[in-house]
């Protein structure tokens, strides 16, 4: 079947089987190996990547029905540069990484909750290590992680553009 998917901005078609993965179109038909297999059933998350905004584990989701959709792999996180994300920066700056081979899924799916949640406050450790539930690591305890994913959020927040105050307020002439 004839599909087409838009991949780190770039517009892919192809054919593909109708039983082939996202994750075998990823890496085998488009040659983006930043994302991983590790074990073939949803539990581990090194497949993580982001659908249309919401983070997925691509060895559960068939090609056919990705159709048509955005998807991020690590391989878009980075700039056009080569400069690493925010996220990915802090998580290097904790040592938040080991072997690494975890780091991709881990990096898309906590990329979520740091979109989602920084902007207000730093999500609490609870939530981090809720977040992070869907992906394994052997050789890492997540406290660098979750150290990471916090650095992430606080620098993300002192970069926020400062709210304008009120004309009143700003002109000290408040009621």
């Amino acid at each position: 079947m004839d599909l087409s998917l838009n991949v780190n901005g770039r517009p892919e078609q192809f054919a593909a089987r109708p039983n082939e993965l996202l994750v075998e179109r990823l890496r085998d038909g488009l040659g983006l190996t930043g994302t991983k297999v590790g074990c073939d059933t949803g539990q581990c998350g090194t497949c993580v990547v982001r659908l249309d905004g919401r983070s997925v584990k691509s060895c559960l989701i068939l090609t056919a029905a990705a159709a048509g959709s955005v998807v991020t792999t690590i391989e878009g996180v980075t700039t056009p540069g080569g400069e690493l994300s925010g996220l990915q920066e802090a998580l290097r700056q904790e040592h938040g990484t080991q072997c690494g081979f975890c780091t991709p899924g881990m990096v898309m799916a906590l990329g979520e909750l740091v979109d989602n949640t920084c902007d207000r406050a730093a999500p609490t450790e609870p939530e981090i290590r809720e977040w992070l539930t869907g992906n394994l690591c052997r050789c890492t305890g997540y406290h660098s992680v979750v150290r990471g994913v916090q650095r992430a959020c606080s620098a993300a927040r002192a970069e926020a553009p400062v709210q304008p105050a009120t004309t009143a307020a700003a002109s000290g002439q408040e009621g």
